[in-house]
Order: structure tokens, then C-alpha cells, then sequence
């Protein structure tokens, strides 16, 4: 676990570095009491990102993709409630840390560990973090989503990652993988959804209207799921997909 704990500790200095690596996020000064630490005005605003720096490192992830697809699935099965909310993320986590192994990886072997050995500085070891993660998120991203951050920008080139910087790659990279994830999750709904239309069509032509169709259909959509091995599909398909 060294890889990830070195892979997330520069995930997260490698954004805060993006932001502005010049600005000093604390100050310590000497006072009458003793050292007064304070936070200066300039890092002030970073400061205040720092509860979305969470969520902003996700988003560089294959987080979004996964686990997006797995709430469709429960919305297609049409339990509200089970899987939980928790249980449903701590798959995407496990299965992000899966996907996101290799760059970890190369992450910790390139910038954590040289940077701990002090053989490169701060920014260098950031600018190291960067690259795999870039290059992941480059592989993942449709040339038009790119396009359409980068506009008529001739000094980047989209197929290295390198020349793109990572305000255009980021948001490109967020927007393809919501366009894949309601791709796939439109795929896995689908059986569901013809369970409901047959379901529907059949209680009605008994003339059962009062009772409810999805009373009715959960129990047969949750007997498919299990039948065809819903689970292990899923979570092949999702790891294939990248």
C-alpha cells in the first residue's frame, strides 16, 4: 500500500501545485508569545478550495465513470435503497484504486519516492505525479470534448500529453466519461426496462390495476440480475472499459 498511499498524497500536491505553486499556503512569524502562525492573504482563496479538492481528485479519476454506472444500475433495478449509498461508493473507491493501480504506481516509483530520497524538488516531483495521470486521462478523453476546451490553440497538440494543459484536459476528461458511463448505464438499464413495459402490459390486461408493477417486477429483475451473474459482468465490463 506504500505505491498508494505516495500515489494519493501527490494526487493532491499535484493539484494544489497547479493551482499556484508560488503562494505560500501558511506563515509563521516570531511574536511576543512565541512563533504566531498565520495564513496570508493571497492563499487565502486556495485555502477555501481545499473541501473540494476531494471531490476535484475524483474527478482526474476513473471515479466518476464507475460509479455513476452503478447507481444506474440500482435505479434501473428500482430499489431505492439497497445497495446503499455507501456500499455503492466503496465499490467505485475499490474498483478506481484497481484501474488507477499503474499510474499509482508509477506515480510513487517517479516523483514520491525520488522526492522523500531528495533527489527531486517539490515542483519537480509534481510535475512527475502529473504526467501519468495525465496520460491516463488523455487515453479516456474524446478528441471533440477536447477540442472543444482547447479551441484554435495551435501550441498544443492533443495527442501528447505534455502540451495540454490540465485546465482544458480535466473538464474534457470529466465530460467524456459522463458521456460513457450514461452510455453503459443505458445498456445495463435497458433488460430492466423491458421487464417493466412486459410487467406493465401483462397486470393490465388482468385487469390488476391497483396493484403496482414495480411490486411485481423487482422480484423477476433481481432473478435475471442473479441469473446472468449481473455483478460479475458489471464490474468486468467497467474494468474492460478502460
Amino acid at each position: 500500500m506504500r505505491w498508494l498511499l505516495g500515489g494519493g498524497l501527490f494526487l493532491l500536491a499535484t493539484a494544489a501545485w497547479a493551482a499556484d505553486s508560488s503562494v505560500p499556503l501558511l506563515s509563521v512569524t516570531p511574536g511576543a508569545g512565541g512563533q504566531v502562525i498565520g495564513v496570508p492573504g493571497a492563499s487565502l482563496p486556495w485555502l477555501l478550495l481545499f473541501p473540494f479538492l476531494p471531490a476535484l481528485l475524483l474527478a482526474f479519476t476513473a471515479f466518476t465513470r464507475i460509479v455513476v454506472v452503478l447507481f444506474l444500475l440500482r435505479q434501473g433495478l428500482g430499489s431505492h435503497t439497497a445497495p446503499p449509498n455507501l456500499v455503492l461508493t466503496g465499490l467505485a473507491v475499490l474498483l478506481t484504486i484497481f484501474v488507477m493501480s499503474p499510474a499509482l504506481k508509477t506515480i510513487d516509483a517517479e516523483a514520491y519516492q525520488p522526492y522523500l530520497s531528495g533527489a527531486l524538488s517539490f515542483n519537480d516531483a509534481a510535475e512527475h505525479a502529473a504526467q501519468p495521470l495525465k496520460s491516463f486521462m488523455l487515453r479516456q478523453t474524446r478528441a471533440e470534448d477536447l477540442s472543444l476546451f482547447i479551441g484554435d490553440d495551435k501550441t498544443i497538440d492533443p495527442k501528447l500529453a505534455d502540451s495540454v494543459p490540465l485546465a482544458a484536459l480535466a473538464p474534457a476528461f470529466l465530460t467524456s466519461e459522463l458521456k460513457t458511463a450514461f452510455q453503459i448505464g443505458f445498456m445495463v438499464v435497458l433488460p430492466f426496462l423491458v421487464i417493466d413495459l412486459v410487467v406493465a402490459a401483462v397486470l393490465t390486461a388482468l385487469g390488476i390495476i391497483m396493484l403496482p408493477p414495480q411490486l411485481v417486477s423487482l422480484p423477476l429483475k433481481l432473478l435475471l440480475f442473479v441469473t446472468v451473474d449481473g455483478w460479475h459482468l458489471l464490474v468486468g465490463s467497467l474494468i474492460g472499459s478502460f
